[in-house]
């Protein structure tokens, strides 16, 4: 019989494999999570400065505030508002709070936020049921995306289900209080594999619906592989940068979190995923669903790896997905992931411009309002295909003339023509790290100067460094007069090095978290302020301990495949503990028809499909529908083997010995010096407030 560490010891590993909270993505839906205590976060920050109030004038004089169409984009056929400001979880904690945001509606300038920033978040501020046209509606501002409407023959198709259950429920009711007239969902279609589009399915629709065929469910071609795998294998370390990138520790605020650029946040109820019923596999696909014609277009690897576009020729309503947004959108995301291909990007949008712009009189998204009027869709639509081929071609033009990774977020600069256009500024994505991904994609991470080919650990070189300046009294000495000249970015320069080589010094950590927060305040970018902030927060207050969030839940497990799992066992595991072991376990599931070879040698364990070994150390038979019982944790494989579900073959203390080295990965490791987690009683608090969540949105 094996320990207790059972073969499949899920899970904290699935939970930290699947790290995707609010968004960020970034990065939902977790009631218990890691939350920052009362007294250890300057509520209202430290005082933006001189420094910072003069960049932040700067920039209201040089933008474009006097075009107002977004806002009367933003206003057209308001229908209703959603009166509560809050939606309550079933859980019994708050699954949506705009309550937290209302400093936006309440003045327009902030001497602590970007007046571009400032600008987005109040558009973001729409909250309730609008009309698109004619039998197309959208309901807004109930989650980071929104939810759409198409009437067809039967009842009501539906575009993209938000994160989580408890939002799509509450946003299905409001539509159908004012326009839905009781007829039912007859379709879903989820426009791509982030969870922001399907995690809030189970609110709108029951499965055995979907099952039975009355609801059809489409997706483009390798939704569900790309639905989970992306954000397995370095989940854990995602749902850590999420914290930086979606602003996890800090409160709403004119000095902490003030939106996410594609929404307010994102909802922290329930996800839950229905596989699809049907997948768009061709290029461009045609389509009658309830009586609706449809034409999809596969649009693979741009916003993300699966994502199609669908033009509804008898309405000429062009729907783009998330492939354009109010924003410049994110090519390398701080959270982590594949670097995204802008020229493909730009490629898709430029086909959809020419296939369905030229004709399409209202253009609506996943995010964000809509267009109106053949002209200005053209305009949108040419203007972001220009942006993501700008920023390719630009930047590749100044690596070719040895511009590196380290110094193309200080030269490239989008076309003036580009930053007068507000749908192209940086909300989500910035100019400073997408530059810097595009040359991540085609060239990788070095910048071909041999002394930061293997580069020392930063502690280690730092304390030379420190030396070098003179010690930590002239290191700070210089860093305050940095600071008070407004030179922060180089400020940290030299803070950093000193709070690497020092981690115990509180008056470097300090004086760096000054710096941070003030780079933070002068930011555009939500991602780039938050990471900042975040990062102020942290040397100030360390890491908060609590509960580590479990944020998978069945339905994603049930979606994860087999060698998924064991690709992700091969990660957990700690090599170092399996110097000179060695064993081979065949793994069969008679349900599926499903076999596994695992085998441990050199320290690595690997594992194949399809494969049986001829002399196993242990034979493992039970079937997939069991063997996702370990997976989430309902029933441990030892129980499995006792009441024989498994059935088992061999020496069966390989399992205990595979067991121990399993390393569990908990989502708050230390990323600055000095800011281990800190032992601490966490209030009960607002789950957005730290949500190292599930699968990763945008």
């Amino acid at each position: 019989m094996p320990s207790r560490r059972e073969f499949i010891q899920t899970v904290p590993a699935i939970g930290a494999a699947f790290a995707v909270s609010s968004q960020f993505l970034d990065e939902p839906a977790m009631a218990q999570t890691t939350t920052p205590a009362d007294g250890h976060f300057h509520p209202k920050g430290k005082a933006p400065s001189e420094h910072t109030l003069r960049i932040l004038r700067e920039a209201k004089a040089k933008l474009p505030f006097g075009d107002r169409r977004d806002f009367e984009e933003f206003d057209k056929g308001f229908i209703a508002p959603m009166k509560p400001l809050k939606i309550m979880a079933d859980a019994g904690h708050a699954a949506w709070d705009l309550e937290r945001y209302q400093f936006f509606n309440e003045q327009d300038d902030f001497d602590s936020i970007h007046p571009s920033l400032t600008r987005q978040s109040q558009l973001n501020m729409n909250y309730g049921l609008y009309k698109v046209t004619d039998d197309i509606y959208q309901v807004r501002g109930l989650d980071l995306a929104q939810m759409t409407f198409v009437r067809g023959r039967t009842g009501w198709i539906l575009f993209d289900v938000l994160v989580s259950r408890e939002t799509a429920r509450a946003a299905w009711k409001l539509f159908q209080e004012h326009v839905g007239e009781g007829l039912p969902a007859t379709a879903i279609i989820y426009s791509h594999s982030h969870v922001d589009h399907w995690g809030g399915v189970r609110g709108v629709v029951d499965e055995a619906d979907v099952r039975s065929g009355d609801i059809e469910i489409i997706a483009p071609r390798d939704f569900m592989e790309h639905t989970i795998s992306e954000n397995v294998y370095a989940g854990n370390a995602m749902n850590r940068r999420l914290f930086y990138q979606y602003g996890i520790l800090l409160p709403a605020s004119p000095y902490g979190h003030a939106g996410q650029g594609l929404g307010m946040n994102v909802s922290a109820g329930e996800p839950g995923l229905i596989p699809p019923t049907r997948i768009i596999e061709d290029d461009i696909e045609y389509l009658t669903v309830d009586g609706v014609s449809m034409v999809f277009q596969n649009t693979p690897n741009t916003e993300a790896p699966s994502e199609m576009n669908t033009y509804l020729p008898e309405m000429n309503a062009l729907w783009m997905a998330e492939n354009i947004s109010a924003n410049l959108h994110n090519i390398y995301t701080l959270r982590g992931a594949p670097v995204r291909d802008s020229l493909r990007w730009s490629k898709y949008i430029n086909e959809a411009l020419y296939l369905f712009g030229l004709e399409a009189e209202v253009m609506f998204t996943a995010h964000h309002w809509p267009r109106w009027g053949n002209k200005r869709v053209q305009e949108i639509m040419r203007g972001q295909r220009d942006l993501y081929a700008n920023m390719t071609n630009q930047t590749l033009h100044y690596a070719n003339q040895g511009v590196t990774i380290n110094e193309i977020h200080n030269v490239y600069e989008m076309p003036k023509g580009l930053q007068e256009q507000w749908h192209a500024r940086g909300y989500h994505g910035s100019p400073e790290h997408n530059s810097r991904g595009v040359i991540q994609r085609f060239l990788g991470f070095w910048d071909c100067n041999p002394t930061t080919l293997i580069p020392l650990p930063e502690r280690e070189s730092a304390a030379v460094f420190v030396e070098m300046m003179g010690g930590a009294r002239r290191i700070l000495a210089k860093a305050r007069d940095l600071h008070d000249r407004g030179e922060y970015l180089m400020a940290t320069e030299i803070l950093n090095k000193l709070v690497h080589a020092e981690p115990a010094n509180g008056d470097a950590k300090d004086l760096l978290a000054d710096c941070f927060e003030q780079i933070g305040y002068q930011q555009e970018n939500p991602g780039l302020r938050n990471s900042f902030l975040g990062g102020a927060y942290e040397l100030r207050s360390g890491i908060p301990g609590g509960q580590a969030a479990k944020t998978t839940g069945p339905d994603i497990i049930r979606a994860m495949s087999t060698e998924l799992f064991l690709n992700f066992l091969g990660i957990r595991m700690d090599s170092r503990q399996a110097e000179g072991m060695e064993f081979t376990i065949n793994l069969i599931t008679p349900d599926n028809g499903e076999k596994f070879v695992v085998e441990l040698s050199n320290a690595t364990l690997t594992n194949i499909q399809g494969y049986l070994a001829d002399d196993p150390d242990l034979t493992l038979t039970i079937n997939r529908k069991d063997l996702e019982q370990t997976m989430m944790g309902a029933k441990t494989l030892e129980a499995q083997i006792a009441d024989g579900t498994c059935e088992v073959e061999g020496d069966v203390s390989v399992l205990e010995r595979l067991a121990a080295m399993m390393v569990d990965f908990d989502p708050r490791f230390e990323v600055l010096p000095g800011t281990k987690m800190r032992t601490m009683e966490v209030a009960e608090a607002d789950p957005y407030e730290a949500q190292p969540g599930a699968p990763v949105a945008e």
